[in-house]
């Protein structure tokens, strides 16, 4: 495995790291656990860092024997820029290169479309063929015993934090859990509890404008996680609200999801800009109107911005429509313990009066709507 340097660089448009402290930690424990795999069977895990052309570069004068040269092929611009690297030094070498399709549930090649010619324009039509006829390839058995490495090749040192220049981002990650007064005992700091917490609530609710605010983001910067209706409804508020570049927050997501995926990311920014490919125009989410259907009763607010602990009920998505003595009340104090809100879209008064929610007697249910698509929930018929 190597530690591509560029891969800790500053992001293209805004510089945040590329790889944050959660992605590199579950990185770092998937080398060692392959590594530890391997040396059951017989062999082991050869670790560099440096750049993939440079390391297979510097092993094939090394060995001097090799033949061929294999890899999983990727599909974004970066990684493709690195397999034409390696495939033109494997070329000087007259080394073989063999190419396999690996890093997709369902192979290219058993996707139901004869040609590229007929691979629909719309995703939710493209997902309901694949659903509907395509077929996932079963896993292939592991081996019982792996060849060792060749004779004087050192395996090398995974890397640690530091030597990949995350010292400052886990100080500053490790400030923020405090302050923001989650996960007081330090045993639950250390075991991220808090990806816990928000996976319970994240069954069953999602985001208001003080989650978009302070949730979302603290719960991305303290977890590495952020469900699927949360990063919409991020996506949406950042570009449709504050109409901010959409990529500040794909680089940003980038940078702290621990589940990244350029594909998965860059797409669905863009899709939730309205500059992808997109049949429908002018997509947002009413904030208030997803509070009060995913959060009815305010607990998600609570439980991730203690500062608002004290309002109860639905109010908390609002605090800024409660009375001067409400706020007293709960120990708030606008611009003072919380900020006012940076902008008020028109079209969240709508919900303003409707604090009970707009279903009372239940929590909106993901499973009631599971083959609805994302498409249900952006119809014109609909009041967001």
């Amino acid at each position: 495995y190597c530690f591509d340097p560029r891969h800790y660089q500053g992001t293209y448009h805004f510089n945040f790291p590329k790889t944050g402290p959660f992605r590199l930690r579950f990185l770092l424990d998937s080398v060692k656990d392959l590594r530890a795999t391997l040396r059951k069977r017989g062999s082991t895990l050869l670790v560099r860092q440096g750049k993939p052309e440079d390391v297979v570069s510097d092993l094939i004068q090394q060995l001097g024997s090799v033949t061929a040269v294999a890899f999983h092929e990727e599909v974004a611009s970066e990684e493709k820029t690195v397999e034409k690297k390696l495939k033109a030094i494997c070329c000087q070498n007259k080394v073989k290169v063999q190419t396999f399709w690996g890093s997709t549930l369902y192979h290219r090649a058993d996707l139901p479309f004869s040609h590229i010619g007929g691979l629909p324009d719309v995703y939710t039509q493209f997902r309901k063929v694949v659903e509907g006829q395509g077929r996932v390839r079963p896993v292939l058995s592991t081996p019982e015993q792996v060849k060792s490495l060749p004779l004087g090749l050192e395996e090398g040192t995974i890397p640690t934090f530091e030597g990949l220049g995350q010292t400052g981002t886990l100080i500053y990650i490790t400030v923020w859990l405090y302050s923001a007064g989650i996960g007081n005992d330090p045993r639950e700091n250390r075991k991220f509890n808090m990806i816990k917490q928000g996976l319970d609530y994240d069954n069953n609710v999602s985001s208001s404008f003080y989650n978009l605010v302070t949730i979302k983001p603290r719960e991305l910067a303290l977890t590495g996680f952020m469900s699927n209706r949360g990063r919409q409804n991020v996506a949406s508020f950042l570009t449709k609200d504050l109409c901010l570049d959409w990529r500040l927050g794909a680089e940003w997501f980038e940078y702290l999801l621990v589940d990244h995926d350029v594909c998965s990311n860059y797409g669905n920014w863009l899709y939730s800009a309205g500059i992808g490919n997109d049949p429908r125009e002018n997509r947002k989410f009413n904030m208030i109107k997803q509070g009060l259907d995913y959060d009815n009763n305010g607990d998600y607010v609570r439980q991730w911005v203690p500062e608002l602990r004290g309002i109860k009920g639905g109010d908390v998505h609002m605090p800024w429509t409660l009375s001067n003595s409400a706020l007293s009340h709960a120990q708030v104090s606008l611009n003072e313990t919380y900020p006012s809100p940076v902008i008020i879209a028109p079209e969240w008064s709508r919900h303003v009066n409707n604090k009970s929610g707009l279903f009372s007697n239940k929590l909106h249910n993901f499973t009631d709507n599971k083959d609805r698509g994302i498409d249900f929930y952006f119809s014109k018929n609909k009041s967001f």
